[in-house]
């Protein structure tokens, strides 16, 4: 039987609360809404949830808060298969995302409240699980300390790293050689490239959207389509596209092909409504691929 791979992913972890409204509120305003939902998310554990749909042995780092919504998250991430033993209950509130969603807009307010007790120390405490990685997987929605200090238990034991500049921030240039892949958008690309004029193409995978992707291979930009599908929710895109990519590489996929199996997974993402429950199946996948529908 093939050995599972072994992801890491040290994030956060939010509770959205959507609203769908017939127009946006004015300041001052009160508008009767059309529809309400609370989805678990933050990035951290989408990309977790992305990974472990896709068949890998998935460990989440991470804080929610002692409220309602930190058990009700760590029951869920628990029924996704995720290892949740590093996931801390922290005397604060759950962060989360308020999203008022009218037409194809939203705005967004985020309360990062225990994501932000992901520090140095706690990742350190956890040292074992990243160390025991084959792939780990990390964002910018916890604190930055937090992000470096896994970035450098993972090098000092040999772990691929995949750092998902989102949302983007000034970086310090050792984070950045650190790294061995980053997952930027075309606007997060400008950014970094502003910030580090040295050369970090070579690590450069830029999501594009409708648009696919491109890398660098050989000296040379090589652009990866996107697949063609009925388009229903982006949401969780990004997070789709990064577990795929981390589950492909533990697997020893080449670069290019583990990009091209990212790009499906993010593909079949778009075709539900929501982040995580519209997240597909290693099974899906495949028989997406085998369809050819690129």
């Amino acid at each position: 039987m093939e050995r599972k791979p072994k992801i890491t992913v040290v994030g956060s972890i939010n509770m959205d609360l959507v609203t769908i409204t017939n127009q946006m509120p004015q300041i001052g305003e009160t508008l009767l809404g059309k529809q309400f939902q609370m989805n678990p998310g933050g990035k951290g554990a989408n990309q977790a949830v992305a990974a472990a749909r896709l068949g890998a042995d998935v460990s989440l780092i991470g804080c929610v808060g002692t409220d309602r919504f930190g058990q009700e998250i760590l029951e869920h991430l628990s029924n996704e298969g995720i290892d949740v033993s590093n996931v801390e209950p922290v005397t604060d509130q759950t962060a989360t995302a308020t999203i008022t969603v009218y037409d194809t807009d939203n705005s967004i307010i985020v309360v990062p409240a225990a994501n932000y007790h992901v520090t140095a120390a706690f990742v350190e405490s956890k040292r074992e699980a990243i160390a025991n990685s084959d792939v780990l997987l990390v964002q910018l929605e916890i604190l930055l300390e937090g992000v470096q200090k896994a970035v450098e238990i993972a090098k000092e034991n040999g772990v691929t790293v995949i750092l998902n500049p989102a949302p983007i921030q000034e970086l310090p240039e050792e984070l950045i050689q650190q790294v061995d892949y980053l997952t930027p958008n075309e606007h997060e690309q400008m950014e970094l490239m502003r910030q580090h004029s040295g050369n970090i193409g070579d690590k450069l995978i830029v999501t594009k959207g409708s648009q696919g992707l491109s890398i660098r291979q050989d000296g040379h930009e090589l652009n990866i389509p996107a697949y063609k599908v009925e388009v229903v929710d982006t949401t969780g895109a990004g997070d789709s596209f990064n577990g795929g990519l981390a589950v492909a590489l533990s697997r020893g996929m080449s670069l290019k092909a583990a990009c091209e199996y990212g790009n499906a997974v993010a593909a079949l993402s778009t075709t539900k409504l929501g982040a995580q429950s519209g997240m597909p199946t290693s099974e899906e996948v495949a028989q997406f691929i085998q369809g050819g529908k690129n």
